[in-house]
């Protein structure tokens, strides 16, 4: 996968009608914009100190892209970057649209700061015929891969914390309770504007109702996401990390809430919850911030204080 060059953003479909095809179509234009130098101008510079490359992983049954993120050397001289880096994996935001080019400004300024080895994973996209459970799994299925190989991609896999915006916070959360149940020790979790529930409740929740439809048209939006993300006769609480049985133990968690976001309660209940299983939270919120707001510095001021303080969280949770 490659970069593009400049190109005209779509407009966003009626997602009451919207269909295969069209989704397909609208998709892939987006997407092709948010890899387009013009796209920086809202989506933020790379860090300079990091190198960035697309790289295939496979996996049981299928190959998957991952947009890889490394410290770069200190020098032209060819020196090799460090090996035992921390491990940041990381789920880009968006759901049934989305690239983990989008993500660019803060991944790479997390591996040339922390400095760590961030991994974004271009999961499979929610589709009519791929439901959230395929995403959640290639989340999962990528940390287990870039753990057990850790050595070959040059990282400490005692240090590895999970990262996501959205949806993709939705797919960190559900990750970091996999982990534990499989016995894997992650030293942190980072969930920024999280979507946590994509049973009938997700609409219940007060936020919802107060920015259903400004700043911005989210409540259809929302509708669209869960129709896609569970198909009729599915489980909805499988896959929504607010109804987890059991959130104790889990790692250490971040939760960032842009407070003008119709899923802004999502990120509270989540905390909420998370502390009263006993496990470490820290809410951080937002006032004024719109949803996505850490992928937009071109138009969000409170973009870099949020990197800022996630960069700090991840550089104590991952310290030696």
């Amino acid at each position: 996968m490659s970069e593009t060059p400049t190109v005209i953003r779509p407009l966003e479909p009626d997602y009451s009608t919207v269909t295969a095809e069209e989704l397909r179509a609208y998709r892939d234009a987006e997407n092709r914009f948010r890899a387009s130098a013009a796209a920086r101008t809202i989506l933020g510079e790379p860090d300079p100190g990091a190198t960035i490359a697309w790289q295939d992983i496979a996996l049981p049954g299928r190959d998957l892209p991952v947009r890889v993120h490394r410290p770069a050397p200190a020098d032209d001289d060819g020196t090799a970057p460090p090996a035992g880096l921390p491990l940041v994996v990381h789920v880009h935001g968006g759901g049934f649209v989305g690239t983990a080019t989008q993500c660019d400004w803060t991944n790479s300024h997390l591996a040339a700061r922390l400095p760590a080895l961030v991994v974004s994973v271009e999961h499979r996209l929610l589709a009519p015929d791929s439901p959230l459970a395929n995403a959640a799994d290639d989340g999962w299925d990528v940390l287990q891969h870039l753990v057990r190989h850790a050595a070959q991609w040059g990282a400490d896999p005692a240090r590895t914390a999970v990262f996501g915006e959205s949806c993709g916070a939705l797919i960190s959360a559900l990750t970091a309770v996999r982990a534990r149940e499989a016995g894997l020790t992650l030293k942190a979790q980072v969930l920024v504007n999280p979507v946590v529930d994509v049973t009938e409740t997700m609409f219940d929740h007060p936020s919802v109702t107060e920015y259903a439809y400004s700043p911005t048209r989210a409540l259809p939006l929302l509708r669209f996401v869960q129709r896609l993300a569970v198909p009729p006769g599915s489980d909805a609480r499988a896959v929504s990390p607010l109804y987890a049985n059991d959130l104790g133990g889990l790692a250490p968690a971040l939760v960032v809430v842009p407070t003008q976001d119709a899923v802004a309660d999502h990120g509270r209940r989540y905390a909420e919850r998370l502390r009263a299983a006993g496990t470490p939270v820290r809410l951080s919120e937002y006032p004024g911030a719109k949803h996505a707001f850490l992928t937009l510095p071109g138009v969000e001021p409170q973009a870099r204080s949020a990197q800022a303080e996630i960069y700090q969280f991840l550089r104590t949770a991952l310290a030696e």
